[in-house]
């Protein structure tokens, strides 16, 4: 049975002393779950995250990386150097990413290489714009970023991959695609997996749904046949709902 991973994604929110503070509050909530927990969060937080976290089961993640491992790339972080501080996880193509910095499929299939190379379990994002989704594209949308994400790995590293479906319409909106449709989607996307890789691979993929999920919602979408958890932005920056979330099955 495959564990269910809850990853925050803070975006660009919290500063240090704020991150230790949520880390610090959030420890005695969590510590008895058997649900993998994570924090992704802003560059100048990592170090003080992982300081932090440590010796407790909570994980700490970066939200993007470069695919080189040094070089002439102002503002850039390579995937070198968050191993170097004992990151564990890295968020990439989230979608803000691909709007906004000029993400691509190709470079997204680069860094998920980099980030296997460095030892850095990456969170590839994939998903819809509400004018795909209401042009009936969404699969092949989302089948056509899986496999270009995973174009090239290996079986032992496609089986650590973790996907990160969240449509874009639903991220930041309120807006929850149902349970229904969003298990629909990841399983479309494990299929797509099987198709390359074979089932075996495609039933040990963890794949999250992430757009809204809230501690209202969270019960239902994690009791889904093929949602493994999710991937969260405002419901991750307070420690009373993350939490909750976190638990939804106790």
């Amino acid at each position: 049975m495959r564990k269910k991973v809850i990853a925050g994604n803070w975006k660009m929110n919290k500063l240090p002393n704020e991150t230790i503070d949520f880390i610090d509050r959030l420890i005695p909530k969590i510590k008895d779950t058997e649900n993998e927990v994570v924090l992704c969060v802003p560059y100048t937080d990592l170090f003080y995250a992982i300081l932090t976290a440590q010796n407790t089961n909570i994980k700490i993640g970066a939200q993007n990386m470069h695919f080189e491992e040094k070089g002439a790339y102002t503002g850039e972080v390579s995937g070198q150097m968050l191993k170097a501080i004992n990151v564990d996880y890295v968020i990439i193509g989230h979608s803000e990413r691909r709007q906004y910095f000029g993400e691509t499929d190709e470079t997204v299939n680069k860094k998920v290489k980099s980030a296997f190379a460095n030892g850095l379990k990456p969170i590839v994002c994939v998903g819809e714009s509400l004018e795909q989704r209401e042009n009936g594209e969404e699969k092949e949308i989302v089948t056509s970023q899986t496999r270009l994400a995973l174009n090239g790995l290996n079986n032992e590293q496609v089986q650590n991959v973790i996907i990160a479906y969240e449509p874009i319409w639903a991220i930041g909106t309120g807006k929850t695609a149902t349970s229904e449709d969003a298990n629909n989607m990841c399983k479309i996307i494990r299929a797509e997996i099987e198709k390359i890789y074979g089932q075996n691979i495609a039933q040990r993929v963890i794949i999250q749904y992430g757009g809204s999920v809230k501690p209202q919602n969270a019960k239902e979408l994690f009791e889904t046949s093929d949602i493994d958890g999710a991937l969260i932005g405002g419901a991750s920056l307070k420690v009373e709902d993350f939490e909750q979330i976190v638990n939804y099955n106790k």
